[in-house]
């Protein structure tokens, strides 16, 4: 692979980049890119500083990750839905040098008050992006590091979120390593156009967009997620790869047949999914709506990847995340006594990863509760097969415990996706004063036709699961709330069911 130095070089007149508005070359990527890390060094920006980034999926966004590449800096991805107090958080926490931020977002900025340089798109002022760009020298900086070296705050279930720190990675030599390895796993090549779904801020959409550019391919960006545009930019771009959700899963699902199948998605060879657990059914009805398209699921979060599976290993074993990536190692660890578990037994999951450890920004606590010996967990429940395959079978954090008895809800939101009338749903623990706490489901149904009623539900639930398992109390809403990746806010549901509980367990 040539990284983004060979590509400027060997691939200059092919486009790296494109969105509705614009376009840009190899070679004119790297003469912006040249341009921004002028700007940046005046401003004091050096190797191992932190450039933070907070706009939409725009051009600019790729520019300033090749910036930071140049300049050997670390690329803060900073989520632009934030509010002004916990921007401040991530800015002075992260000791980011400057920030480059949509002026859109100007209010939140202000409003957070940053100690560190500002400069922001679409100020047409002397100071703002594009006019500092011009005034910089068209001398060329050549890129330090063949890809950018990304830190991402994880948004977290409590608490303020993490910088993800993965120190290995800052170099040369071990970034080119992995890239190469990412590539040649995935199949990723210099002939693939990548369409990014979701936002560049999340690690996902950033990370396969960053691949395609290190493998010289060209990146598309949606501005924000819809099915039709989806299915529209596909067909025009010929799109080859992609990274999903399962909540993009269930919106693509959601349109009528007969419009599903008048855009001609059969250029789509690769599609990646990750970023939340996949009901099978939905995983299943996706495998077959796109026949020519190999739809792989892998297990990976900020702090690193673990699984993989092919759509051949899930039919094969339906539910799996599949076994370990090359070079990574898995244990299933009992949470009271920190034992190994066996295979079939559910515990805690530990990823020993390929290479280098990660630490949490300013957080040696944190970091030291993640790590046992020399392998991480996030919070995740799961168990081995006997042949080390990974299943899933909720977060630790969403265990209810209801009368002493360990509940794991996502069990239950696998029977509830097999209802022909749920779109989407999500159950948790709501306070009960005998046993501690009861199951409450919070449903979408599919709009416009829907009928299923609370006991309807219940009715269903109770032809698969066994009565103590199944939800005790139902809620049917229009609409689930859910991150700009899709993601159903299952802590947004959990905290206004227990806000007038007094307590969290």
């Amino acid at each position: 692979m040539n990284g983004y130095e060979g590509n400027r070089t060997l691939r200059g007149n092919h486009i790296a980049v494109r969105s509705e508005a614009r376009s840009l070359t190899y070679s004119q990527l790297h003469d912006r890119a040249s341009r921004l890390a002028q700007v940046l060094a005046t401003e004091g920006l050096a190797e191992g500083h932190r450039i933070a980034i907070m706009m939409p999926n725009i051009v600019e966004f790729i520019e300033c990750l090749a910036a930071s590449a140049k300049l050997g800096c670390a690329a803060l991805s900073v989520n632009f839905h934030l509010a002004p107090a916990e921007l401040a958080y991530v800015l002075a926490d992260s000791q980011a040098s400057v920030l480059i931020a949509h002026t859109d977002l100007k209010e939140v900025v202000s409003a957070a008050e940053p100690t560190c340089t500002v400069i922001f798109i679409g100020d047409e002022s002397s100071s703002g992006y594009e006019a500092r760009l011009a005034a910089a020298s068209a001398e060329p900086v050549h890129y330090l590091w063949p890809a950018p070296w990304p830190v991402i705050y994880t948004s977290g279930t409590t608490g303020r979120p993490k910088g993800v720190v993965h120190g290995a990675l800052a170099s040369a030599e071990v970034l080119a390593y992995s890239q190469n390895m990412m590539a040649q796993m995935w199949g990723y090549t210099e002939a693939d156009i990548h369409l990014v779904a979701g936002p560049l801020y999340h690690g996902g959409p950033q990370g396969y967009a960053n691949l395609t550019l290190f493998a010289g391919g060209t990146v598309v960006l949606m501005t924000k997620w819809d099915a039709r545009e989806f299915c529209r930019l596909v067909e025009q771009h010929q799109v080859t790869t992609t990274f999903l959700t399962p909540a993009h899963f269930i919106r693509l699902l959601e349109l009528p047949p007969q419009e599903f199948a008048e855009f001609d998605l059969t250029s789509l060879r690769h599609v990646l999914h990750a970023g939340a657990p996949c009901p099978v059914s939905v995983k299943l009805r996706m495998i077959e709506a796109l026949p020519h398209a190999e739809i792989w699921e892998f297990y990976g979060m900020s702090e690193g990847g673990a699984t993989r599976a092919s759509p051949a290993q899930f039919e094969e074993r339906p539910g799996t995340v599949g076994p370990p990536w090359p070079g990574v190692e898995l244990q299933i660890i009992d949470p009271e006594t920190q034992e190994v578990l066996p295979a079939g037994r559910a515990g805690l999951v530990y990823v020993k990863p390929a290479y280098g450890r990660f630490h949490y920004h300013q957080d040696e606590a944190k970091t030291e509760d993640a790590w046992l010996a020399d392998s991480f967990t996030v919070g995740d429940i799961g168990y081995l097969d006997s042949e080390g395959w990974l299943y899933l079978t909720d977060r630790h954090v969403d265990l209810v415990i209801k009368g002493g008895v360990n509940i794991y809800p996502r069990q239950i939101e696998e029977v509830l996706h097999q209802h022909p009338e749920v779109v989407d749903c999500a159950v948790f623990g709501i306070p009960h004063e005998r046993d501690g706490e009861h199951l409450h489901a919070v449903v979408e149904l599919r709009a416009g036709q829907s009928q299923a009623t609370p006991q309807q539900l219940q009715d269903f639930c109770v032809l698969h699961l066994d009565r103590w398992s199944c939800p005790d109390s139902f809620e049917i809403i229009e609409e689930l709330p859910r991150d700009p990746n899709g993601k159903v806010l299952k802590r947004v549901l959990r905290q206004q069911a227990w806000s007038d509980a007094g307590r969290n367990i």
